[in-house]
């Protein structure tokens, strides 16, 4: 895997989880308490072997920046080769920010070809699954594959959403269409779509080549799925991977957390009994930034039904954060939060420094980073109301307040 070079796609707007994104590129919005979206694809990196990762970025890439430099690049030894850079746009080809994912990998082929590598793996920062590059890597080398594509199995209704591929008997990749209105199904399977995951491997030559053959078109949208790909099934081997999980579970774990209802799905599988995605993996670790807080805390033991007691059922606690008389279900809470006396939390997500005030109530609601509940408030019972207030509500009738500098104020 030393002539492997990892470039993760982190530059997206992400707007479709606005105000989460407001402050942050999408592939540093928190998950799951303890971890960034981005942590993801890092680990994958990391448990796949591949030590040389350049991450391009381009919006409000701040806070992504300082969570890689503090958590991941005293993982990698520079004096043996080992990497992971963060890489701003550099608008050394024009004045332009990146058009297309292929456009962001063009910005910046100096820096890849720098680097030497004879295949290229390119990932995207803002998805959740488990996968080993270097299954798909070997893979690539064994057909003698000039482009690899990992793919997924998918409904009809999904595949809207991706890139679709039809393949033959050996899994070459005869055709591909990104995002039609009406998908090709599998062969002999009229319930699945082959899709795209964004994740490809190319040799790196043709990379290059075709790169800066697409950089030449007018009318392209310099995009891999869009224009690359379709450009060169004819003409080059291009083969489809079937994604294998290392998640170990039944049903294959792949999720796109790019709309706020999606997002907070995934975070909800995690407080469930035996949720699809397991984070206590030690085969396949899942690593991140942790600060030093000191253990969660759960003060107050009263008896009764008006009883001041500090608990968590159902919920994920971290680092940090005490639940002082309050109760929590059914919720991811944050590092170094606080739950005072006689609030409820049920069913949210609370990110870092989140402070609930007494007798607060909070349902199905995301609490960004910093923000203060005032006391005796409730959020998510009438959602008109939240409305009104000013917060964020989904589709689904999730309730997203949004951080400000410091402590968030807010009308009762």
């Amino acid at each position: 895997m030393e002539n492997v070079l990892a470039v993760v796609l982190a530059g997206g707007k992400g707007s479709r989880l606005e105000p989460l994104t407001r402050d942050r590129a999408k592939p540093a919005v928190p998950f799951g308490g303890a971890y960034r979206i981005i942590d993801f694809t890092l680990s994958n990196c990391l448990n796949s072997r591949i030590r040389k990762i350049l991450v391009l970025t381009q919006y409000k890439a701040a806070s992504l920046d300082r969570h890689i430099h503090l958590g991941w690049r005293h993982l990698f030894c520079r004096e043996l080769g080992e990497f992971v850079d963060v890489v701003p746009p550099q608008q050394r080809i024009d004045e332009n920010w990146s058009m297309g994912t292929a456009d962001a990998v063009y910005q910046n082929i100096y820096t890849i070809e720098k680097e030497r590598p004879q295949y290229d793996v390119i990932l995207a920062g803002d998805h959740n699954y488990k996968m080993n590059y270097k299954r798909l890597v070997e893979a690539h080398i064994e057909k003698g594959a000039d482009l690899t594509v990992a793919s997924l199995r998918v409904s009809p209704e999904e595949a809207k959403a991706f890139g679709v591929m039809e393949v033959d008997t050996e899994n070459r990749v005869v055709g591909f269409i990104e995002k039609s209105p009406t998908p090709k199904t599998i062969p002999g399977d009229d319930e699945h779509c082959l899709a795209s995951m964004g994740i490809y491997v190319f040799s790196a030559r043709l990379m290059f080549d075709e790169l800066c053959r697409d950089a030449t078109v007018v009318d392209s949208q310099h995009d891999f799925g869009k224009n690359i790909i379709p450009s060169i099934i004819k003409d080059r081997k291009v083969f489809a991977y079937p994604f294998i999980d290392e998640n170990l579970k039944t049903d294959a774990y792949w999720r796109d957390v790019g709309t706020l209802d999606a997002y907070y799905e995934a975070n909800m599988d995690l407080v469930r009994v035996d949720p699809l995605l397991n984070v206590y993996d030690d085969r396949w670790p899942l690593r991140t930034y942790l600060q030093s807080f000191p253990p969660p805390k759960f003060v107050f033991a009263g008896e009764g039904p008006d009883a001041r007691r500090g608990q968590a059922l159902d919920s994920v606690v971290c680092l940090g954060s005490i639940v002082s008389g309050g109760t929590v279900a059914g919720s991811i809470v944050g590092p170094n939060c606080r739950i005072n006396s006689y609030a409820h939390v049920t069913d949210s997500i609370l990110f870092e420094g989140v402070e609930v005030g007494r007798h607060a109530k909070i349902r199905k609601a995301i609490v960004d980073k910093g923000v203060h509940i005032p006391a005796g408030i409730e959020i998510g019972y009438d959602l008109e109301q939240d409305r009104a207030r000013g917060f964020a509500v989904s589709e689904g009738g999730v309730v997203v307040i949004a951080k400000a500098d410091g402590v968030e104020h807010f009308s009762q």
